[in-house]
């Protein structure tokens, strides 16, 4: 994946009540340093340049407005996919 222009990195904890939230956002440099820490944390990745544009807009530790509910839902039933595969094929 080349360097994105811009990031944004949610947190969701399905344990917890309450919606997914913007933890870290950024464009160019940061955005890649952002990718960067990701892979080296190994934490799933997703390009969505639209969805990216639109949380970009909130606040760090804001949770998602409700026009992104279906996208990010998307997104992380994605990313707990990739991280079962991923985990299946440790085992």
């Amino acid at each position: 994946m080349e360097d994105p222009d811009l990031a944004v990195a949610l947190s969701y904890d399905p344990g917890r009540a309450g919606l997914p939230r913007v933890v870290a956002k950024g464009r160019g440099a940061l955005a890649a340093q952002s990718v960067a820490i990701a892979r080296d944390r190994r934490a799933a990745i997703r390009r969505d340049q639209d969805l990216a544009a639109l949380l970009s807009t909130l606040e760090v530790d804001c949770p998602i407005p409700v026009a992104a509910f279906a996208a990010v839902a998307e997104t992380l039933g994605h990313l707990y996919r990739a991280n079962r595969e991923l985990q299946d094929a440790r085992r």
